[in-house]
């Protein structure tokens, strides 16, 4: 393990000086977030992931974020269908690796916030101040009927994930027993020791979408993802949403970096790079499986009309799920990963078709022109 200090300045910069971050988005669950039937999509396998994250702590890559799923899509890959659960996943990965920070995902609802304070520390200290967590509060009403919990009304969800989190910090914080008396979270003589490595705590984001999302994203959170900064066709438009979310943090008294995701398809020549993508996730879309996902959101044939339902089904598949599709060559890419970097966005978690054997070529050919480009120091 690499000496570190731990300090919340060193964790936001995940312990390096790289401008725009770059991450490794849901290789914990089968096909990753390509909802593809291509025989080469990503199987999410013990020793694959292992060999993954080894990989990318070794090129540099900054991060790896893994998805919070419990069922799977259906379809004909029964898209996520195979999962591993994500803090014993970061865990796992946090132990074989020397540089990288790794996430858990962990919805606030399921796990309760002592089991998840003392889960998180332990992950903590295993990393030496690499473990960071993604706090979402849990959208498919599908997963919670398995485990009998029933989903609170939108907003009052992050009521309850404010008192969650707020009982966390405490048992990671308070020196002395202490009682914790919510509206929903009621705690007494609580003890927790240790606390997180190098007397801190692990970054948090989350990736909350709407008014109230937004809101718990800026009193809590390091890093806000936000699914629409992806647009690679608009600098002036990317730029004015990172200051909006930058100045509704500033006017809390708050910093908070802004965080995009999306997809890579980089081959030799743009013709090859959009030949493949048309192939795996146009002409080989599970589409059963994207129906699935649609469906949970009340996006069905019979709540659209058919020419409208036909739209968002196309657009769902064609943009990996809500991340952008970042397709052409090293040049291409790189330049779209840096007019990101110049709009202010902090970093970016990529996914690939099969991430062991196309993030090689994406560490090889890209990241130096991001380094040249000034979005990378030279790794």
């Amino acid at each position: 393990m690499l000496a570190r200090s731990a300090s919340m300045q060193d964790r936001v910069a995940m312990y390096n000086a790289n401008a725009l971050k770059i991450g490794i988005f849901g290789a914990n669950c089968s096909s990753g977030r390509s909802a593809t039937k291509v025989p080469e999509r990503w199987t999410a396998t013990w020793p694959d992931c292992l060999r993954l994250a080894r990989m990318a702590d070794e090129a540099g890559i900054d991060f790896m974020l893994p998805i919070g799923r419990w069922k799977g899509y259906g379809g004909d890959t029964n898209f996520h269908g195979t999962t591993l659960e994500t803090v014993t996943w970061a865990v796992g990965l946090l132990g074989a690796t020397q540089r990288i920070t790794v996430f858990g995902t962990v919805h606030a609802p399921l796990f309760h916030p002592l089991i998840a304070a003392k889960e998180f520390v332990t992950a903590d200290h295993i990393g030496e101040g690499r473990f960071g967590i993604n706090l979402v509060v849990g959208w498919n009403e599908g997963e919670f009927e398995m485990f009998g919990v029933t989903q609170r009304e939108h907003d009052v969800r992050y009521d309850y994930a404010q008192e969650w989190l707020d009982a966390i910090k405490r048992a990671w914080t308070e020196p002395n027993a202490f009682d914790f008396d919510g509206r929903f979270v009621k705690l007494r003589n609580v003890q927790a020791s240790p606390k997180p490595y190098g007397d801190t705590r692990p970054i948090i984001m989350n990736a909350g979408s709407s008014p109230a999302g937004q809101a718990f994203a800026l009193r809590n959170c390091d890093a806000f993802f936000v699914a629409t900064a992806g647009s690679r066709t608009s600098l002036e438009g990317n730029a004015r949403k990172v200051a909006e979310i930058k100045l509704a943090a500033t006017n809390l008294g708050r910093e908070i970096e802004v965080y995009t995701v999306g997809q890579v398809i980089c081959r030799p020549t743009q013709q090859a790079a959009e030949d493949y993508y048309r192939h795996a996730i146009i002409e080989n879309a599970d589409w059963g499986a994207i129906d699935g996902m649609l469906a949970i959101k009340n996006i069905t044939p019979q709540t659209l009309p058919a020419e409208e339902y036909a739209v968002k089904r196309q657009y769902f598949a064609a943009n990996a799920i809500g991340g952008y599709p970042f397709v052409g060559t090293p040049d291409r890419v790189a330049e779209e990963l840096h007019g990101l970097s110049k709009a202010g966005v902090r970093g970016i978690a990529l996914s690939f078709v099969n991430y062991l054997d196309e993030l090689p070529y994406f560490c090889d050919e890209v990241l130096p022109r991001l380094a040249r480009l000034g979005a990378r120091a030279a790794h």
